[in-house]
């Protein structure tokens, strides 16, 4: 296997392919993935996990930015017998017509941009969703955030299984008082459950990155932790809270409130943020003026 080269095609950096090539670990994450049923996967690369999910029977739409991908994705889809229309932004052939007819929909746009409302009445896809995907590292965190804000719009999500850099994965992942534990650890938490399943070794890729990866599965929480209502303010406070995270809350939150406010919370203003959970940044968030 020549290194970068996957399938006559070259990992591109500027897309932050690492294209996943051991079976063991595909058949992994396979496992983990709901086995029938409509799923979006993000970044299906050459379709290590697209052809394999669409042979057992699930319908994948899939997401890739890089058009040359989505040429090489296809002609591999269709030679294993699964057929894979493309998208209008791809081809410009409208494609919605046969879309539920199809094992694989390839839609060629940016995952950041990514409107599920708007994808799923276009394909035709029955909430509530599930995503999957081996995300590029360098969109993994801002793609997930946004993500979740859709589910919290009204958006039905049944559960995310994604591989991401270790690193995001132990911050996803951690609970409080760990050393993971971040500003993301707790918005996420906010919104939904997180379980870590296991680590996938460079060695898994080809190129192999310069990290570990993380296998994980998130599930929307049915009612947020946090209500609408509080959102903007919890955010706010949590986002002041871990800004420095070696200093007290005391210190971090006085641009908000004094330390008299803090322990009107029941709260011990000499903490550190990561000693905090949910219900704690939550009280402090109440303390604070709802925004205008």
């Amino acid at each position: 296997m020549a290194h970068g080269i996957q399938d006559g095609h070259r990992a591109r950096k500027r897309f932050g392919q690492n294209f996943l090539v051991d079976p063991a670990v595909i058949e992994r994450i396979l496992a983990a993935i709901p086995g029938s049923g409509d799923l979006v996967e993000i970044g299906p690369g050459l379709g290590a996990l697209t052809l394999p999910l669409a042979a057992r029977g699930n319908r994948v739409v899939a997401i890739e930015f890089d058009r040359d991908v989505v040429a090489r994705l296809r002609v591999k889809a269709d030679a294993h017998g699964l057929d894979s229309g493309a998208s209008a932004d791809a081809y410009g052939v409208d494609s919605r017509a046969s879309a539920t007819g199809r094992r694989i929909d390839i839609v060629s746009q940016d995952a950041l941009r990514l409107d599920l409302a708007a994808l799923a009445d276009d394909r035709q896809l029955t909430p509530p969703l599930t995503i999957v995907g081996n995300l590029p590292y360098n969109i993994a965190t801002a793609l997930i955030t946004r993500l979740l804000v859709q589910a919290d719009q009204g958006m039905q999500l049944a559960q995310m299984v994604f591989m991401v850099q270790k690193e995001v994965g132990d911050r996803l992942a951690a609970a409080p008082g760990d050393s993971a534990y971040s500003r993301l650890s707790v918005l996420v938490a906010a919104q939904a459950e997180v379980r870590h399943l296991f680590d996938v070794p460079p060695s898994a890729f080809n190129p192999p990155p310069k990290v570990e990866s993380s296998v994980l599965r998130i599930t929307p929480a049915a009612t947020p932790r946090v209500p609408p209502s509080d959102w903007p303010r919890f955010e706010r406070l949590v986002t002041a809270a871990f800004a420095q995270r070696r200093k007290t809350l005391r210190n971090n939150l006085k641009p908000l409130m004094p330390g008299s406010t803090i322990e009107a919370a029941g709260i011990d203003p000499s903490l550190r943020a990561q000693a905090l959970d949910i219900p704690a940044f939550l009280a402090l968030a109440r303390q604070m003026d709802p925004p205008d």
